[in-house]
């Protein structure tokens, strides 16, 4: 596979759409992190300055610069079909 950017999963194991975003992740080609904001504090913090309001809007999904807060399925793929091109 060629060189994608880092992705990115920001979320908690409580969470149902940070759960089916990892399962819709898993069942791709690409490598990606998981991070529990709850669990970890340096990936809440990481997630805040994602966002101006410094909330942790999660689920938050990152592909190299391109943030995605909550995604359609159909968002998702698309981005994730881009890294193939």
């Amino acid at each position: 596979m060629k060189n994608i950017p880092e992705i990115k999963l920001y979320g908690t194991a409580s969470c149902h759409k940070t759960i089916h975003y990892k399962e819709l992740l898993a069942a791709t080609e690409f490598p990606y992190q998981y991070l529990d904001v709850n669990e970890n504090k340096t990936h809440a913090e990481e997630l805040r300055k994602l966002y101006q309001n410094r909330k942790l809007n999660f689920p938050t999904i990152t592909i190299g610069t391109k943030k995605l807060r909550n995604p359609k399925d159909e968002e998702l793929k698309k981005w994730l079909q881009k890294l193939l091109k």
